[in-house]
């Protein structure tokens, strides 16, 4: 089965060909990280703008590179949502028009059960025992999940404020650092001592929720002139970058290892995924591994971010394991819409 995806949620234009949900013959993301650098994070209205101007070359290019016609491919998926309204409808809008001039089933796919299925596209998961707690850690999203089965999903928590990306962001551009702020981050706190800030971490009602804007503050309140513009905050002439990195970076990591390890042990978990943007950090593989005895798994670094093989994936999956292959069973109608804020269930 050849699915074309398309994935528009947030600031990357993306399109993929791939075979029965395992093989990607293309997977082209065009990448919008140098529109939104000055803006230190991702600027609505200009990535609606851009994936309308990118969105059209991008599926050629994917088409072209897999060396498949549209005529070959039997279904489009194209995310839905979660995300970024103004962009996901570009995406959604574009895949419609693809679609219905094709004669092809449309798919509508949770962005967030894509992050799931990229690691089904480099490992080898017919052995895969359930249930599987997922940690899902971008920068839009970072949830718990519990995976029963296929297309059987638990949300155990979420974040009740920012993102774990985001907050990356946002400290980043905080201690004067390039965006996207995770890697930079990862790269400074490489030079630093994680121990020289001891930072808060917020408690929440549910165990298995997540809370960063406490810990953004903390960092804000620790590291800036009191005074300052809270838009414009000035670093003290003493606090080391690297050191402040390197502590905030720990402070995020055991947050999310120590309640993803609960929760894998509640919920009698066989392993544990990691997937998103966030999941490409290096401290965070490593903790996750020490911290507990489950295996783990993650995607390899290009999967980790937004991309449109995953969203492929994830519908091959959902045609499989709920309608039995029937692709005519699971087709969204023309007047299916985006879900900004749709719940993985």
């Amino acid at each position: 089965m050849y699915i074309l995806g398309i994935e528009s949620s947030c600031d990357e234009t993306a399109a993929a060909v791939v075979i029965d949900g395992r093989t990607a013959l293309s997977n082209v993301v065009a990448s919008q990280v140098d529109l939104h650098a000055k803006f230190g994070g991702v600027f609505p209205e200009i990535a609606s703008r851009a994936h309308v101007e990118a969105i059209a070359p991008v599926v050629d290019q994917a088409l072209e590179q897999a060396n498949v016609s549209l005529d070959r491919i039997d279904a489009i998926a194209v995310t839905r949502g979660p995300g970024l309204v103004g962009s996901l409808l570009v995406g959604v809008n574009y895949a419609k028009g693809l679609a219905m001039g094709a004669g092809k089933p449309l798919i509508g796919v949770n962005h967030l059960e894509g992050h799931i299925y990229s690691l089904w596209l480099t490992e080898p998961f017919d052995e895969v025992v359930f249930p599987v707690l997922i940690l899902i850690v971008s920068g839009g999203h970072t949830s718990l999940i519990l995976m029963r089965d296929h297309g059987n999903y638990q949300q155990l928590g979420s974040t009740l404020d920012d993102a774990a990306g985001e907050a990356f962001d946002k400290v980043g551009r905080l201690l004067g650092l390039p965006f996207p702020g995770g890697p930079n981050i990862e790269r400074a706190a490489a030079e630093g001592d994680s121990l020289a800030f001891a930072f808060p971490r917020v408690k929440t009602d549910n165990d298995f929720d997540f809370s960063f804007s406490g810990l953004k503050t903390a960092v804000l309140r620790t590291a800036t002139i009191p005074g300052a513009k809270r838009h414009m905050p000035s670093l003290k002439p003493d606090v080391s970058v690297p050191d402040m990195a390197a502590s905030f970076q720990r402070a995020v990591v055991n947050l999310l290892v120590e309640k993803t390890a609960r929760a894998a042990q509640e919920f009698g978990a066989t392993e544990i995924f990691l997937s998103g943007g966030v999941s490409a950090n290096t401290l965070l593989r490593q903790t996750m591994r020490a911290k507990t005895e489950l295996p783990v798994r993650f995607p390899p670094l290009r999967l980790c971010t937004d991309n449109a093989a995953m969203i492929a994936a994830a519908a091959y999956h959902r045609v499989i394991a709920l309608h039995e292959g029937d692709l005519a069973a699971i087709s969204d109608g023309w007047e299916m819409d985006v879900r900004p804020t749709w719940l993985l269930t």
